[in-house]
């Protein structure tokens, strides 16, 4: 997922993203431990697009919190 795509979706929508995206994440690291994974770089677009999410979710955090200020 591209930041631009981050970007464009909701809160909620980002937050579901965000929960869903950690489930894969999990499911892939006991792939990888039960050497069932096929593809390392799996792991590492879901960290960075987890990441992304996160980093999305706070900014827009600190402008709601600036914004009250």
């Amino acid at each position: 997922m591209k930041a631009s795509e981050v970007r464009e979706l909701s809160d909620e929508e980002l937050s579901r993203k965000l929960e869903d995206s950690s489930g894969s994440y999990m499911k892939l690291r006991f792939q990888h431990a039960t050497a069932q994974l096929d593809s390392h770089a799996k792991i590492k677009a879901a960290r960075r697009d987890i990441a992304r999410m996160k980093t999305e979710l706070g900014s827009r955090n600190r402008k709601a919190r600036k914004a009250q200020a």
